[in-house]
């Protein structure tokens, strides 16, 4: 969240370390600011939906809350191995918070495996609890481990919870008709019920969520439940678990308002409707499914009764293509993607540019080149969102900066295309779209109109007198060109790829109309209103930190933190990448210093020194994983101080 600040960032960084206890008989229970939670274990564990569980009681409860899914791209990696290890992380705090957290405060372990991929990652004196039941001979062996961690003294500096958590399940199901093998799989329900004891979160939600998915299998409901209160027992009655924690509900981080949790890609699925009914266009989404785009696609097949119509095309060719026609038809037009995706919906982006339709193509950018890494994160498509088409096809470019403003950000991405006919990029990324936050549901009366006016009648009188109807006569403000919804009586027009006369739309090889549209095109997006940037900049600094994108949690941690040692830094944060804001060169020509972190090898800094001639710093980083904050304020001290 980005509300008021409740503590001091230095004083949320040494949250953990300043508890406060208070007994409550034999248990004693400690308050804390802030808990990292990271929940490791094979992908067959279950680990997202626990994590996904943990978060939806911590959000009902009130914290502030962000949350890190890493899961492999394979439908099933090997059983036991690290390239099958799938993990959640999840920050909650009794303030406002930006980031999953750099370092788990707990970690639990399903399997050796887990415990091996995560523990670099978990500082001393860290809580670990593990599963001994799967700390077998042959599990160790499999990934490389030479002797039990368990017993070696490896993990001496941790606060070790030994558990066998797939016996207690067992033993806690032996009533239930269920094979050993199907009681395993409530491991994770046993291992979210300990935890949820241990952080006091309500459990109503997931008892619920557990009938409610099982309903048809009511015997696997009541195993579930089982399991999951077995859980919240174990740590109740055994002496290993002396200590409970309890994070206050974030009250002071949030302007009052009606929250929930939600994630980039469901924001993403409610702004686009939002954004056709304020439109008052039915929604249509031309799709092709897309590791980590497609939740979209399946969260908007849910709202027909909003007037959407989703299409599960066989290719992406194939789910653009019917996109733009449903523009042409007066409908939003909406396709979603990755990057491999985007390269094969280039030629249609390019049709839209030349059809000058409104047309919605949004990115959720994932690990490259090629196939890359489906499930991991990465902001590297932003030159191939400006450039990757023949000619001189100029789209804009939006980008939202957290899972709740992917909501805002399609609003805006819609109020692009309709008032200025044009196709609009969304970069969202795979760290967003499976990441999740509180979002405050916007009243109705703090949307903004998009109503669309379409073309009615005649637009165009001839020297002798004739009315016509001319599709590329343009509005002197937007220089957009009507809509006309095909087969109204009197706006009969062509449409096609080959170059259009200025005005009439007819075909024409003339060099000299070609470079009137071509430099018309491109004064249409150079001319559209966006907001000016915003800088942040308290103690009139001299280095600027400029970021787009998802890097926007980590940058203003890191931010937070070198102000809270009493350095002087100034932040801003670009929404709009094409065209950029009017006052963005002022702003970089204030600083001696600029440096832009991204998750690329510097594209909106390459951008940035060639528009404006600034020797902005790139730092970078590709590693398939969002910046840590403390890794983020050691390079931008770095740069103060260089």
């Amino acid at each position: 969240m980005t509300s008021q600040v409740s503590r001091t960032a230095e004083q949320a960084d040494e949250a953990v370390l300043g508890e406060q206890r208070k007994p409550t008989g034999e248990k004693d229970v400690r308050r804390l600011d802030r808990v990292i939670i990271r929940f490791a274990g094979d992908s067959g564990d279950g680990m997202q939906l626990t994590g996904d569980r943990f978060t939806s009681e911590t959000a009902s409860f009130g914290n502030d809350l962000s949350t890190l899914p890493n899961f492999p791209a394979e439908i099933r990696a090997p059983a036991g191995t690290l390239p099958g290890v799938s993990s959640f992380q999840l920050h909650f705090a009794d303030h406002d918070i930006l980031t999953p957290g750099d370092a788990p405060n707990v970690l639990v372990a399903m399997n050796p495996a887990a415990l091996k991929a995560n523990i670099a990652d978990v500082p001393r004196g860290a809580e670990i609890i593990v599963n001994t039941d799967e700390f077998t001979k042959r599990a160790l062996q499999k990934v490389g481990y030479a002797a039990s961690p368990l017993e070696d003294g490896s993990l001496d500096g941790y606060s070790l919870h030994e558990v066998p958590l797939t016996t207690l399940t067992v033993e806690a199901l032996k009533e239930f008709d269920l094979s050993r093998k199907e009681a395993e799989r409530s491991k994770n329900m046993f291992a979210l019920g300990l935890l949820s004891w241990m952080y006091h979160r309500p459990t109503e939600g997931t008892e619920k969520f557990l009938r409610a998915k099982f309903a048809k299998k009511p015997e696997i409901a009541a195993a579930n439940l089982a399991a999951f209160r077995a859980g919240w027992n174990f740590g109740e009655t055994t002496e290993d678990f002396a200590v409970s924690y309890e994070v206050a509900p974030a009250a002071t981080a949030f302007p009052p308002g009606l929250y929930r949790n939600i994630s980039g890609n469901l924001a993403l699925a409610y702004g686009l409707i939002a954004a056709a009914r304020l439109a008052d266009l039915p929604l249509f989404l031309g799709s092709y499914p897309i590791t980590p785009a497609s939740d979209i696609l399946h969260e908007l097949s849910r709202h027909k009764n909003f007037g959407v119509r989703t299409f599960q095309a066989e290719d992406e060719i194939a789910g653009i293509g019917a996109a733009l026609g449903a523009a042409f038809g007066g409908s939003l037009g909406v396709t979603t993607t990755s990057g491999p995706g985007v390269a094969l919906k280039s030629e249609t982006i390019g049709l839209a540019v030349s059809l000058e339709l409104p047309l919605l193509v949004i990115d959720i950018q994932r690990g490259g080149p090629s196939t890359g890494l489906p499930t991991k994160t990465e902001q590297a498509d932003l030159l191939q969102a400006m450039f990757g088409r023949n000619g001189e096809a100029p789209v804009p470019v939006i980008a939202p900066k957290t899972p709740a403003d992917c909501f805002e950000a399609a609003l805006e991405a819609a109020r692009i295309a309709l008032t200025y006919r044009t196709p609009v990029f969304l970069l969202s990324d795979g760290y967003l779209a499976n990441g999740s936050e509180p979002w405050r549901i916007p009243e109705t009366d703090e949307l903004p109109d998009l109503t669309v006016q379409f073309a009615q009648g005649p637009n165009h009188t001839l020297d002798d007198g004739t009315e016509v109807f001319w599709p590329y006569k343009r509005d002197p403000q937007t220089l957009a060109r009507p809509w006309a919804i095909p087969g109204t009586p009197g706006l009969e027009h062509r449409i096609g790829g080959i170059e259009k006369e200025d005005g009439t739309g007819n075909i024409s090889y003339s060099p000299a109309n070609h470079d009137f549209m071509v430099r018309t095109r491109q004064a249409k997006i150079d001319g559209i209103d966006v907001p000016d940037l915003e800088v942040d900049d308290p103690h009139g600094a001299s280095t600027l930190v400029l970021g787009w994108g998802s890097t926007y949690g980590p940058i203003t941690a890191a931010v937070r933190r070198l102000r809270g040692a009493g350095e002087a830094i100034a932040q801003a944060h670009l929404r709009h990448l094409n065209p950029f804001p009017k006052n963005l060169g002022a702003v970089l020509k204030r600083y001696d210093k600029v440096v832009i972190p991204e998750m690329n090898l510097g594209q909106l800094a390459t951008l940035i020194r060639a528009k404006y001639l600034v020797d902005a710093h790139s730092y970078n980083q590709v590693n398939g994983m969002p910046f840590k904050a403390e890794q983020l304020a050691t390079a931008l001290k770095e740069a103060i101080d260089g």
